[in-house]
């Protein structure tokens, strides 16, 4: 595991959310159900925001432009918090590349274009590190946000995600409206999913991991070389960063939100099995693919701009996450 230079102590203090600020706004949250979502919209609760309006996808479904006018009529929304998402893992980017592509572009092109239309005074658009070319040079600064293409298995769904920064920028130049662009880093914890077809690499190491213990299997296959290299961000730690950026960061450079670390896969893999208590052995699928080879981000920015800093270390997460999935 690598790890930046630490800041300064006191060069960019961190900030707490205001509930001040949110008892007077009523947030809209697409995608409030799902994993990232339901933190978030737990997060707005405990703050006291005026109303917290979360269209299910079964009542709502933002591809069609009705039903975007239909959830902006009627949550009338002062902060737009744009979560929704068509997402997967290496295996379902694959498998789906187009659907990706065109249901996250929709979603988003619409609620931007409502929400300038009906003067909503912020919109936060939740982008990806996938966005990111391929080769970005470790950690990924947003300066390099436009190097290059990202990775051929993602590239359909991060260049969907990339496009809606372009369109944010577009109408903040020509109409003032004020959209900021956050780039969370890989995402886990309690409520993600672990759907075998589609869930991401902590899901699935953690859900083969334990099934591996309970069935007394000496070997675990995995994916890949295990060489490749990701960051991640506890949930929580993202919710907050959101909120803290909603409320003190109003301009429309794209903004990393991590932790700042990064590590192997197969270390990943390693720490799951010593939380669960599997002594097998890891065997590496290299015929299938890493996706990009490294992904770490500098997050000197959030701290920066609006006084986020991560709390959750990967070992902690992962114990919270595990214990979660045990109860679940």
């Amino acid at each position: 595991m690598s790890e930046q230079a630490p800041l300064a102590p006191g060069t960019h203090p961190e900030r707490e959310l205001s509930p001040e600020f949110w008892r007077t706004r009523r947030v809209l949250v697409t995608g409030g159900t799902g994993f990232l979502g339901s933190h978030v919209v737990e997060l707005l609760r405990r703050l006291g925001a005026a109303e917290v309006f979360v269209p299910r996808r079964a009542e709502y479904d933002l591809t069609e432009h009705r039903n975007v006018e239909r959830v902006m009529e009627e949550s009338r929304p002062d902060v737009v918090l744009h979560l929704a998402a068509e997402v997967g893992g290496i295996g379902a980017n694959r498998a789906h590349p187009g659907r990706f592509f065109y249901n996250n572009i929709m979603m988003g092109a619409q609620l931007i274009e409502e929400a300038r239309l009906r003067g909503v005074e912020k919109f936060v658009q939740v982008g990806t590190v996938c966005a990111y070319p391929k080769y970005t040079p470790v950690p990924f600064r947003e300066e390099d946000f436009w190097i290059g293409y990202p990775e051929e298995t993602n590239a359909p769904y991060g260049i969907a995600k990339k496009a809606l920064h372009v369109q944010l920028t577009a109408y903040r130049q020509e109409y003032g409206l004020n959209g900021i662009y956050l780039l969370p880093t890989n995402l886990y914890g309690p409520r993600d999913n672990f759907d075998p077809e589609t869930s991401h690499v902590i899901p699935a190491l953690i859900r083969r991991v334990v099934e591996a213990k309970r069935t007394g299997a000496d070997e675990l296959v995995i994916w890949g070389t295990g060489q490749a290299s990701r960051e991640f961000l506890y949930v929580e730690d993202c919710a907050r960063a959101l909120l803290l950026a909603a409320e003190h960061y109003d301009d429309a450079d794209p903004v990393n939100v991590g932790i700042g670390l990064e590590i192997r896969i197969s270390e990943v893999a390693q720490l799951i099995a010593d939380i669960v208590g599997f002594r097998g052995r890891f065997a590496y699928d290299t015929g299938k693919p890493d996706g990009q080879p490294r992904r770490c981000l500098d997050t000197s920015k959030a701290l920066s701009l609006f006084g986020f800093r991560a709390h959750v270390n990967v070992r902690e997460g992962l114990e919270r996450t595990i214990e979660w999935y045990l109860k679940d």
